[in-house]
């Protein structure tokens, strides 16, 4: 039998919420053995085990803080990831979007699981104390999900303008990152479109220059010798695809500690590359939730893939014969 071939692309922070909780006890059998380890990691070190915290009614002051949510979500993406059958599926490519990019070095195995751990552990609670700046997250698409293109440039004169930066690139909408005061300030200009501008609770100022301590200490802090060759085709938020043969491992390390901390995170290059240089039967997007399920299906229609023109075509092809497939939906899950 043939495999089908699939990139697998790990969520980031925000994925995690209301709506996902106990994603763990639900979808979590797979992966019991890892899970108890992490639990007794974190509680050894004074922090709540991630059964506790997801078995909790969901507080966004306890569940939304770097140092939980960061581990929450690496757990329900491991859980899930081991729920895919290496017998029908062939994994080409894995990638993430932003924190995503930390589970996506465990898939490929460029980092160990427990390390992994660790790493997220570390990166989640460095701001502890204080968080530096935040984010803002705002559309820049018709109601057919294509790029409104005149709404995209007056966005980019904007932050230009209040000297803010584009954290992530996230087909149909912009992650603007910087101070607080200016996200405010920009807020305030943006033509509003439902919820948005929305500034994103509890998040810092990812992927801009304004978190260089933070980079500083993670490349102190972090053994660059936890890093190795992925054995699987990695994908990060510049579109670089880094192999198993002619990856070299320092770089790796300083892209993870310092390139993608402080640089825009373009995960919609990132699909873009997946699909176009690796061609995959399907996309399979792990939980928790579907937060992703959207702008991939943006970045698809930014690139016409398989004909896909618009919202509704995107839907079409989901109600007939998916090419994304969400582990966080239940009916697509069972599609696997």
């Amino acid at each position: 039998m043939n495999k089908e071939r699939i990139v697998v692309v790990c969520p980031g922070r925000g994925s995690y919420t209301r709506e996902t909780s106990n994603y763990l006890r639900i979808n979590g059998n797979h992966l019991i053995k890892d899970i108890k380890w992490m639990d007794f990691e974190r509680e050894s070190r004074g922090r709540e085990s991630l059964t506790k915290l997801d078995s909790q009614k969901f507080k966004s002051n306890i569940h939304m803080l770097g140092e939980n949510a960061s581990s929450l979500i690496y757990a329900c993406s491991l859980s899930d990831f081991s729920y895919i059958d290496i017998n029908k599926y062939e994994i080409i490519s894995v990638l993430g979007n932003s924190m995503g990019w930390y589970t996506s070095l465990v898939l490929s195995g460029a980092i160990s699981k427990k390390n992994g751990f660790h790493l997220i552990e570390k990166m989640g609670s460095m701001m502890k104390k204080e968080i530096i700046g935040g984010q803002l997250i705002y559309p820049i698409i018709n109601k057919n999900w294509e790029i409104d293109n005149k709404l995209y440039d007056f966005v980019l004169s904007e932050v230009k303008r209040l000297g803010l930066h584009i954290s992530i690139k996230l087909g149909g909408y912009l992650v603007i990152g910087g101070k607080r005061n200016k996200l405010e300030s920009l807020s305030k200009v943006l033509p509003v479109n439902e919820k948005y501008p929305f500034i994103i609770p509890y998040h810092a100022a990812f992927h801009t220059p304004l978190l260089n301590t933070i980079s500083k200490q993670a490349k102190q802090s972090i053994d660059s010798s936890i890093f190795n060759r992925p054995s699987i085709p990695l994908i990060d938020g510049t579109g670089k695809i880094w192999s198993p043969y002619s990856t070299e491992i320092l770089s790796l390390v300083d892209y993870t500690l310092r390139q993608q901390v402080l640089n825009t995170f373009d995960f919609t290059s990132s699909v873009t590359v997946a699909i176009k240089e690796f061609c995959p039967d399907k996309v399979i997007l792990l939980g928790p939730g579907n937060s992703l399920g959207g702008p991939i299906g943006q970045i698809l229609i930014e690139n016409n893939w398989l004909g896909i023109k618009s919202k509704n075509d995107f839907s079409d092809l989901q109600r007939e014969s998916p090419f994304l497939i969400s582990l966080g939906i239940p009916e697509q899950r069972n599609l696997l």
